[in-house]
């Protein structure tokens, strides 16, 4: 457990724990309160909410009782002591527990979720040992990739080609498939040396390199490469062998012309094929589950026989002699070479016999098809990197050694077999190589079947290290099954790989699935290529590898060819292969708990978040490009459950001021006290938000302030949130509408200090009222969303009526404008200039134009007699008393000043009976016009200078009564519409 988990574990306390028990109804707090709606409390089991959960702190898991008492004397570094360096807090580097402690903390996390290990602890299966036989660079590398490299088509399908294309394409064919793998070598050798690696080989590299998502899906399709690879190695030996071995068939009885008869047969039966194919497999398997001692001694017997039969077909090239003109071969001839150096494709039978009636025609593509398995095999050594002794060393020699070592005996072999026998020969003489082989061809056969059987037993190795490796690192939870402990072996794993291999056997023939198998190669080698070349081209600070001969250019030609190559194959089985693959990639996206890797597409983002963000510059945005970017207080007035950071319907008006999703929203929590004693509760209250915006599905993020108030909270949040042109330009409230019940005096001030500090820092505001009644995504509107565009706001308040209509929930309302004339004579012209606006900003709305008489007729008519009339009159009688309170206070100081907190303020009666009277005004207009709205929005008057924050209040309330929905918007000194294209 890290330090974060002994922190959050310490936060939950004695008495009362942080979590919430399942299905707790939350009520609200206060009577007639309706802040807080009933809602269900977040399953802490889900995913969305895992951050939600109480870490406990086992004592029995961790240390003793008494261990735990001998905490605080012992230190990480062991007793604590007089030290020179305990004035920095860390642990010596001389201490080698400094050092470990430092490697320990970047080891890969069991679950990449939240960049830690699973809430519960890492899962061990079995009892962690320390592997006791680690492999170096030429039995852990080399010879693996040899043996998987050198296979039967070198033997029984490389004279063919070298027939078919001629030397020079021949050249080429080799030239271009080696110099992908060589491509690929050099990326798998930068990526290996970039630190410590650990099981997994290419999934390993990919998936740090291009996320979780891109790593399993990859990662998965190379193994089931591997697993299905195994089983045409070992078809292919059994199928050498009965060949060389007639007698050893079982079943001889064919049907010929009707009848039975028993006879050696000139193919396998399939039965045979089978039986074999099975046994082969099971004893691979028994020397696999031996683990890495066994297969170190069972490996080289493999290999050298291999090596032996090629040494034995390059003394037959060097010493044939010329022979009967029937026999086809030349000995080493010049002129043959110039007979055989351009190309002959032409159609075939479908055993690959000359036939101008044939069914097969070859190309250089088709060539390049089955020609590039001879190349694969240079991950043989990275898929056991957990079994080296030093992946950076040992990866990079071993692997570039061997590619070049094949890529040049290839190239040799064109050469001599090109100049050793006639076109005839080389394409009719399935077996040449055992033909020119010194001193016989048995040794040839030797070599095929143990060639292929290395090959299988190099698949059987890697294949099932690297499922283990997929599943260790917990993101697919249906892979568990195969998780193994560090230096186990992987025993599920390799039984379901040669249950797999053995499957495969039993269906015999495996043509479909041969290119498939070929294009899962290539796409773990394009993997590695794009891998290298997104890391070398944004060269993170991270980004330091040993081996320096690397560009991104030469890791984005190899990935182009694997692309090229796959599609030179078959571009049928290239699409099913990436759909495959994408499947994969869905499926983890969907069920996998894919995190943070630090991975290079995460580089990426944060380097053209970067760039974006400098091109912005800190100029004022133009209109057509201006995106709302809400500040949304979470728990401004009144309180909410302990478990609800925000209150559940801020989240919902978050997401209708977006178009289409496409926006951010910032929610801000603001914690009362000082930072260094509230430090930790901020930490936990930030997850719980942030855990909460992710539950109610809304893109934002979350931030935490301690400060000693709220208005000093709000201040610096408004001066510093965001960066450039990303900072937030709307701030989004509740109306406080328990002032009244809850504190007559601090709510006012605050809700009047955060206007005031909005309009000095020019940000717009918008203060929800009736937020308990807001509809969610799945209540449908009718209606009408009016609009009372009072005063110039930038066109603000249209904007977000337009960002309304673009939500289901109100997209089946219609638009009104209501615009205020002071005079009859300026009606008609002010509905005229308005229609006319909205005509150019695109908006569909009817436009209604209200008449209100000067202020010295509404005085002598006295106010309209509505239902608004009785809360006029209360706001009347409470003003009343509070200024006599204030003047009782200013004459028993002995004083003319009237003063509210400290502070001198300056009332104007006739200007409170203005501000009450307008209200009045404004509020029945609303009710009268507007009642059935789905969602009104009026403009905000500012809070008049040096005016009590009470009396503001009281304006307030007389504006919003009895409206049930109310959006009150002001605008800041810009315009974020424009009637230009």
């Amino acid at each position: 457990m890290d330090n974060g988990d002994i922190e959050d574990g310490d936060i939950e306390g004695g008495d009362e724990e942080f979590r919430a028990p399942r299905g707790r109804k939350y009520q609200p707090v206060v009577d007639n309160d309706r802040a807080v709606l009933e809602m269900s409390s977040i399953d802490l089991g889900s995913s969305s909410a895992s951050n939600l959960k109480s870490v406990k702190v086992d004592a029995q898991a961790d240390m003793g009782s008494d261990a735990r008492q001998n905490h605080d004397n012992i230190g990480v570094n062991g007793p604590q002591r007089d030290s020179k360096l305990e004035l920095f807090g860390f642990d010596s580097l001389v201490n080698i527990l400094g050092l470990r402690s430092m490697t320990e903390q970047i080891a890969a996390p069991l679950s990449p979720r939240d960049g830690r290990e699973g809430d519960d602890g890492p899962v061990t299966y079995g009892h962690p040992q320390p592997c006791e036989v680690k492999l170096g660079t030429m039995m852990g590398v080399f010879i693996p990739c040899l043996q998987n490299i050198l296979g039967i088509i070198y033997y029984i399908r490389f004279t063919w080609i070298v027939g078919m294309a001629g030397i020079g394409d021949s050249l080429l064919l080799v030239a271009f498939c080696g110099l992908c793998t060589f491509l690929t070598s050099i990326s798998l050798s930068a990526i290996a040396t970039n630190g410590a690696m650990k099981g997994g080989g290419p999934y390993y590299l990919i998936g740090r390199a291009l996320g979780p998502e891109v790593g399993v899906s990859i990662g998965l399709c190379f193994f089931l490469g591997n697993a299905v690879a195994g089983a045409l190695y070992v078809l292919g030996a059994v199928e050498t062998f009965l060949k060389a071995v007639p007698a050893a068939g079982i079943f001889r009885v064919t049907n010929i012309n009707g009848t039975e008869t028993a006879q050696s047969i000139q193919s396998p039966s399939s039965h045979d094929l089978q039986i074999y194919g099975i046994v082969v497999t099971i004893i691979i398997c028994f020397i696999v589950f031996g683990g890495v001692k066994m297969i170190n001694r069972v490996a080289p017997a493999f290999l050298i026989p291999v090596l032996f039969s090629l040494f034995c077909i390059f003394v037959g090239v060097l010493f044939a002699k010329k022979g009967d003109p029937a026999s086809g071969i030349t000995g080493l001839s010049l002129k043959t070479f110039k007979d055989n150096w351009s190309s002959d494709y032409q159609k075939t039978n479908k055993a690959g016999i000359p036939d101008p009636n044939g069914t097969v025609t070859w190309s250089f593509n088709d060539l390049v098809g089955l020609f590039f398995p001879a190349v694969t095999g240079i991950m043989a050594g990275s898929n056991r990197s957990a079994s080296l002794k030093d992946t950076q060393r040992s990866i990079p020699i071993g692997t570039l050694a061997a590619t070049l070592t094949t890529t040049v005996m290839y190239l040799v072999s064109v050469l001599f077999f090109g100049a050793l026998a006639t076109r005839q020969k080389l394409l009719t003489d399935r077996l040449f190589t055992a033909t020119i082989a010194w001193p016989f061809p048995a040794i040839v056969h030797i070599g095929i079947i143990l060639s292929t059987l290395g090959a299988a037993l190099q698949s059987m190795t890697g294949a099932p290290r690297l499922l283990a490796a997929i599943a260790n690192d917990n993101i697919l939870p249906i892979l568990n099954c195969f998780m193994v402990a560090d230096g186990n072996e992987p025993y599920i794993a390799t039984f379901f790989t040669a249950f797999i291999c053995i499957g495969c056997v039993i269906i015999g023939n495996l043509d479909l699935i041969t290119p498939t198998i070929t294009m899962f190669f290539l796409l773990c080698y394009a993997g590695v290529n794009l891998s290298c070349f997104l890391l070398d081209l944004l060269d993170a600070p991270s980004w330091r590898p040993r081996w320096k001969f690397h560009h991104w250019s030469m890791s984005f030609l190899g990935a182009a060819l694997c692309i090229v190559i796959m599609f030179l194959i078959s571009w049928s089985f290239t699409v099913v292969s990436l759909a495959l693959a994408s499947l994969i990639y869905y499926y983890v996206s969907l069920k996998g708990k894919a995190g943070d890797w630090g991975d290079g597409f995460k580089s990426a983002y944060f380097q053209l978040a970067l760039g974006s963000l400098r091109s912005l510059g800190a100029n004022q945005v133009h209109p057509k490009n201006w995106y709302p970017i809400p500040l949304i207080f979470c728990r401004p007035w009144g309180k909410l459950p302990e478990n609800v950071p925000c209150h559940p319907k801020l989240c919902d008006f978050a997401n209708c001021m977006k178009k289409k999703g496409r926006g951010m929203s910032i929610f801000v929590s603001i914690l009362d006290g000082d930072y260094h004693d509230r430090a930790e509760d901020a930490k936990v209250a930030w997850k719980q938000l942030g855990t909460y915006i992710e539950y109610k599905r809304c893109e934002g993020v979350a931030e935490i302030v301690v400060a000693p108030n709220m208005t000093e909270g709000f201040r610096g949040i408004v001066q510093t949130m965001g960066l450039g042109n990303l900072k937030p330009n709307i701030i989004v409230m509740r109306y406080p509408e328990i002032w009244r019940r809850e504190n007559l005096t601090q709510i006012p001030a605050a809700f009047v200090g955060i206007i005031n500090d909005c309009i000095v820092a020019n940000k717009a505001v918008v203060i929800v009222k009736g937020l308990d009644e807001w509809p969610n995504e799945y209540q449908r509107q009718y209606g009408t969303i009016d609009l009372y565009w009072i005063v110039r706001d930038g066109g603000l308040m249209l904007l977000l009526s337009q960002l309304l209509l673009t939500k289901e929930t109100f997209e089946s309302c219609k638009i009104q404008v209501f615009c205020i004339a002071e005079e009859d004579s300026d009606a008609e012209m002010l509905k005229t200039d308005v229609k006319r606006f909205l005509y150019d900003l695109r908006m569909q709305a009817e436009v209604i134009v209200i008449t209100m008489k000067s202020w010295e007729v509404q005085a002598e008519g006295g106010p309209q007699q509505d239902e608004s009339l009785d809360a006029y009159i209360a706001g009347q009688r409470r003003i009343t008393d509070y200024m006599a309170e204030m003047k009782a206070t200013a004459e028993k100081e002995g004083t003319t000043t009237l003063m509210v907190d400290g502070k001198p303020v300056i009332v104007n009666e006739k200007q409170v009976e203005k501000f009450l009277h307008t209200m009045l005004k404004l509020n029945s207009t609303i009710l009268r016009h507007s009642r059935m709205a789905a969602v009104v929005l009026v403009s905000l008057p500012p809070p008049p200078a040096n005016h009590p924050a009470y009396l503001y209040m009281e304006y307030m309330d007389l504006l919003v009564e009895n409206v049930p929905r109310l959006l009150i918007v002001r605008g800041y000194r810009r315009d974020v519409v424009t009637i230009f294209t």
